[in-house]
């Protein structure tokens, strides 16, 4: 069988060592390079993904997000528009011209869901099927099925068992 060639809109600059998953969709206006984008995952316009970052399957990626080095996102995340991740906790020009700055992991849980124009700081992680609102600072761990707001952002309530988008399954 024959692995499917990503549907790639107009003007993306794609690096040859990304590696696509199945039924990919890529809008126009994106920058891929050295990052894995799972099967059935869409992509939307003016994004960038950096190279060691993975996109598990089903996510979705709205327009002008930021997705930098380091980043791991698991199945079934939602990521709306102008979201932007960080890597670094103190990054200066100087570090940045020598290389020396140090990248720090963020993973983002499966089902999680991130609002419009949210700031993800560095080694963090965000909870299974946690919600993130819209415009908020995620400064530290997000509790699975657990909905935050705010800059900084702050614990709002737990999800209830039927309100959790994975079917019902606790973590």
């Amino acid at each position: 069988m024959t692995k499917s060639l990503p549907r790639i809109g107009k003007f993306c600059t794609i690096a040859p060592d990304v590696d696509f998953g199945e039924r990919v969709i890529l809008h126009g206006f994106s920058n891929l390079y050295g990052c894995r984008i799972g099967d059935d995952c869409r992509i939307g316009t003016f994004v960038e993904i950096q190279r060691n970052t993975v996109l598990g399957k089903r996510v979705r990626v709205q327009s002008h997000s930021f997705i930098c080095s380091n980043i791991e996102i698991e199945d079934d995340v939602f990521i709306g528009h102008n979201v932007s991740f960080i890597n670094d906790r103190y990054p200066t020009s100087s570090k940045a011209e020598e290389g020396s700055w140090e990248v720090e992991q963020t993973r983002v849980c499966i089902g999680a869901s991130i609002g419009t124009g949210a700031v993800i700081l560095c080694g963090i992680e965000i909870g299974e099927g946690s919600v993130i609102g819209a415009g908020s600072v995620i400064t530290k761990d997000v509790e699975p099925h657990t909905v935050v707001a705010g800059v900084p952002a702050k614990v709002i309530r737990k999800l209830k068992l039927e309100e959790r988008g994975m079917g019902g399954k606790t973590s």
